[in-house]
């Protein structure tokens, strides 16, 4: 099948993106379990404070982030239906509960008693979801879910590099990627120095994805350069899943976004929706 080249610039940023998709905590990839089923029903945003200030915005992210990992459909994230869902987001909610984040650290004004952050879990009612979903013309994506394997190239301000397992300067882009993947209810594995000379991986060429001899591990193989005439980070993406080929690509945004928009392709594609946005 040829490549499909879907080009697309988005200038959002990594914190703006969050907050609109919410923290998602879901169980690690693998044949799906009763309760890793149950997990994706679940899902948890930062707000402000224990009250109704900040709880009907962070159930409404709850619920958008539910909706896309039980379909596997990020589509859905901006889809105008489900905003409209999101609006009386406290008829899906099943149960909720707060954890202080700042748990521990002692208070030193008036301010950090009432407008500390809290991690806000949700959890939805599990038919009313798939009652939703139909009307969305979504079903759940009852499939494995796969393990996402970035084999990237990267040039920031210096020489480009190879993003490995054992690169002590690239741990918060490791920690990073590990983060998009959780947003969408996937896990990822950063491949050793050792799997990329294997693969054939050079710095600074667009390497070829290789063949993954799990068939539920997702290898995406590409490139991602700091532009400063834009400014921001421009990746380039392969996918060989199941016989097919995928390109996408995506420019103007920092490397948070670039490993969300990784993720994202990975899902859509692994759940059967089509090729990346």
């Amino acid at each position: 099948m040829a490549d499909l080249d879907i080009r697309r610039r988005r200038g959002a940023s990594a914190l703006s993106a969050m907050l609109l998709f919410g923290i998602v905590a879901f169980a690690a990839a693998g044949p799906a379990s009763a309760e890793d089923d149950r997990d994706r029903y679940q899902a948890v945003a930062i707000v402000t404070g224990t009250d109704m200030r900040s709880r009907p915005s962070g159930f409404a992210q709850c619920l958008r982030a539910v909706l896309v990992n039980v379909s596997g459909e990020p589509r859905l994230l901006e889809d105008p239906r489900t905003m409209e869902l999101a609006r009386h987001a406290d008829t899906f909610v099943a149960s909720f509960g707060y954890v202080d984040v700042m748990a521990g650290i002692p208070v030193h004004d008036d301010q950090g008693t009432y407008d500390r952050p809290h991690y806000l879990t949700v959890h939805f009612d599990k038919a009313r979801i798939e009652a939703a979903l139909a009307e969305l013309g979504e079903r759940p994506w009852r499939g494995d879910r796969p393990l996402v394997v970035p084999v990237l190239s990267m040039r920031g301000f210096g020489k480009p590099y190879l993003l490995s397992a054992e690169l002590p300067a690239a741990s918060d882009q490791r920690a990073s990627f590990a983060d998009r993947a959780d947003e969408f209810g996937l896990t990822s594995r950063i491949p050793t120095e050792a799997e990329l000379a294997a693969w054939g991986a050079v710095a600074g060429t667009l390497p070829t994805p290789p063949d993954a001899a799990d068939p539920d591990e997702a290898r995406v193989a590409g490139t991602l350069e700091f532009q400063e005439s834009l400014p921001g980070w421009v990746g380039s993406w392969r996918l060989r899943w199941r016989g097919a080929d995928y390109a996408w690509r995506i420019s103007g945004v920092d490397y948070d976004e670039a490993f969300r928009d990784i993720v994202r392709g990975v899902l859509r594609v692994a759940s059967g929706h089509g090729s990346p946005d």
